[in-house]
């Protein structure tokens, strides 16, 4: 069995980033405390990322940045990640992509976490958990739970 789960991700502001960053250390660290815990690796995509073909299970992390409308019913435009979108989209990686964790800020209302909801629906992967801005050490944990149990069941 894997000890080592994949997260692609992008980054627009550093939100994302620094998030995941703290995450993979803290699995590290959990790692070093049980070896039975999952260490992380992470992949971040760009605009300059060229698509390749993922051979492995991977969760997607993705902010939310939209232009207009309210996602539902008035449409939106989003803006900034479609290269993380396009990358899953791409050589057959939407099978690989287990689960989908998304961020923003709550203030915008129906449209938090609405690119991660959009990614779910596109690519058919679970919404697993959303986290606000950079998160909170709470977030680290609870969302490192929840990646941890499903990368377990997916990998049975």
């Amino acid at each position: 069995m894997e000890t080592t789960m994949n997260i692609l991700f992008i980054s627009i502001e550093g939100n994302t980033r620094s998030f995941l960053t703290r995450l993979q250390a803290f699995a590290k660290q959990q790692h070093s405390i049980n070896s039975q815990n999952l260490t992380i690796n992470l992949k971040e995509i760009t605009d300059q990322t060229v698509p390749e073909a993922e051979d492995k299970n991977f969760f997607a992390f993705v902010p939310t940045y939209l232009d207009g409308g309210n996602g539902f019913d008035s449409g939106f435009n989003e803006l900034m990640t479609n290269a993380l979108g396009e990358y899953i989209a791409s050589n057959n990686n939407a099978d690989k992509c287990i689960g989908v964790v998304g961020s923003g800020n709550k203030n915008f209302n129906e449209q938090y976490c609405l690119t991660a909801r959009k990614y779910c629906d596109q690519f058919d992967a679970p919404f697993l958990a959303d986290y606000e801005l950079r998160g909170t050490d709470e977030d680290i944990d609870n969302i490192y739970t929840i990646l941890q149990k499903r990368w377990k069941t997916v990998e049975a």
